[in-house]
């Protein structure tokens, strides 16, 4: 329903936003980071949806584009990830409650 409007408006394209850890490899020559985060993807459904809000947004047939996050290596990639998540989930309780 459209409020205020007497017809519907159309757009030529709008942004359903990202799928957390959607499209890592899995090959057995990708990074140790790309194969624990495809993994999490796979089987982290109890903290996060990950497959389902894949599944929905493709029903709008979306273009996917990459999108990267430029990190220290080593042990500060979890805690950019964790402060990455916070974000998302609009603080750390957001996180936990997941």
């Amino acid at each position: 329903m459209w409020v205020g409007h007497s017809e519907p408006r159309s757009y030529a394209w709008f942004n359903l936003g990202m799928v957390p850890l959607s499209g890592m490899e899995t090959r057995p020559l990708a990074p140790l980071w790309t194969r624990l985060n495809a993994l999490v993807y796979r089987h982290g459904e109890h903290f996060y949806n990950f497959q389902g809000l894949r599944s929905y947004k493709e029903k709008f047939d979306p273009e996917w584009s990459p999108l990267y996050l430029a990190a220290p290596g080593g042990f500060a990639l979890p805690r950019v990830i964790a402060d990455v998540a916070a974000l998302i989930s609009s603080g750390l309780t957001g996180v936990a409650r997941r």
